[in-house]
């Protein structure tokens, strides 16, 4: 995507350096992070100057291929696991975050010797990174094939471009069809506590020109009572082997609504979201982050400062659990760079289990 004018990815290797956008000071400012080895990209996961499932999981390959070019020929293997484990303790909910790491880190072992495997680490983490930006244009095109002129879209927190390397995914058939003419409207909830929707989403969809609104995430059911969403596009951290979809908190009470108002939800994810491994959503791990988020707001302040100001009364406490679990039955279909895919646990297992098309490449 573009940024006044300008192509960017989310996130790239460059050198032995991942260089990434700071996701943390937008839409205030534009700037790119430098990682200069796995520890510091482990921590801009964690600290989330990297979000969004496809992001975060190129940026766990590219970690462990700072780890494979970092580490000593003698002892190789140990180093490789010591960074391992770093970087899958860093979030407990993304499943691309394991995918990557897991590609990554066994085509590293797979190599004969040490050079052989940090060509192979890098190469590895690039093709996850070229996949998932070849998988969000995939996507794009087969859900912009759901739209019709003038549609009212309603998405949730921010799983556009900067939640993967390129396109995005909730985003993605959005901006196919507004590059293709076709005129849409897109109501973007706040996505409280982070505010990834005010932040991230209402940027995105200003730098790509698309119509859009912000909305507080309480006001989505007034929308939907008003006959004002036609539907619903979301995002995805993991998928269990039924169907069952962790997003961001939030995401199961827009489910419901449009369940309740006959208005279809879409969850637009690649192969590398979906979890054969779990098999309902009951197993998702649900990660709990700081009740800090709850309780204080960053913002730009009249003087043009970044600053943190309270909005809780002191000794409030708060819980934060950052995702929730929408269950399949609630899911109209899967958006995925091989089509459409039907919730259950039937047509998702026989979808995995035939080979990978080949995406097409990202332009």
């Amino acid at each position: 995507m573009k940024v006044q004018g300008k192509h960017y990815r989310t996130i790239w290797l460059e050198g032995a350096a991942v260089r990434l956008i700071e996701q943390r000071l937008l839409p205030h400012r534009f700037e790119i992070l430098s990682c200069g080895d796995y520890q510091a990209t482990a921590a801009a996961i964690k600290d989330m100057a990297v979000r969004g499932a496809g992001a975060i999981g190129a940026a766990a390959g590219y970690a462990m291929a700072q780890a494979a070019l970092a580490a000593p020929a003698s002892g190789f293997r140990a180093a490789l696991e010591q960074a391992r484990e770093t970087i899958r303790s860093t979030r407990p909910t993304a499943h691309d975050l394991f995918a990557a790491l897991e590609q990554v880190f066994q085509a590293a072992l797979t190599a004969s010797t040490a050079d052989a495997a940090r060509v192979a680490a890098v190469q590895a983490a690039e093709a996850f990174a070229e996949g998932n930006a070849c998988a969000g244009e995939a996507i794009g095109r087969a859900g912009a094939a759901l739209l019709r002129p003038g549609m009212r879209v309603l998405t949730h927190c921010n799983a556009g471009w900067l939640a993967f390397v390129d396109w995005g995914s909730a985003l993605a058939p959005i901006y196919c069809a507004h590059a293709a003419g076709l005129p849409l409207h897109v109501y973007a909830t706040e996505t409280r506590p982070r505010s990834q929707g005010a932040k991230l989403t209402a940027w995105e969809l200003a730098q790509a020109g698309v119509a859009h609104r912000l909305i507080a995430d309480t006001a989505a059911g007034s929308l939907f009572q008003r006959s004002m969403v036609d539907c619903v596009i979301v995002g995805a951290d993991r998928i269990a082997a039924n169907g069952d979809t962790a997003n961001k908190i939030g995401t199961y009470t827009l489910a419901v609504l449009a369940q309740r108002h006959a208005v279809p939800l879409y969850v637009a994810a690649p192969r590398s979201t979906f979890d054969s491994a779990t098999p309902t959503g009951a197993a998702i791990p649900i990660e709990q982050r700081h009740e800090d988020e709850v309780l204080y707001v960053t913002g730009l302040g009249d003087d043009g400062a970044l600053r943190r100001v309270r909005v809780t009364a002191p000794g409030t406490s708060a819980d934060n659990p950052a995702f929730d679990v929408t269950p399949a039955a609630l899911i109209t279909c899967f958006i995925t760079e091989e089509g459409l895919i039907e919730p259950n646990r039937q047509a998702l297992a026989a979808w995995l289990q035939r080979r990978p098309a080949m995406a097409a490449p990202a332009r």
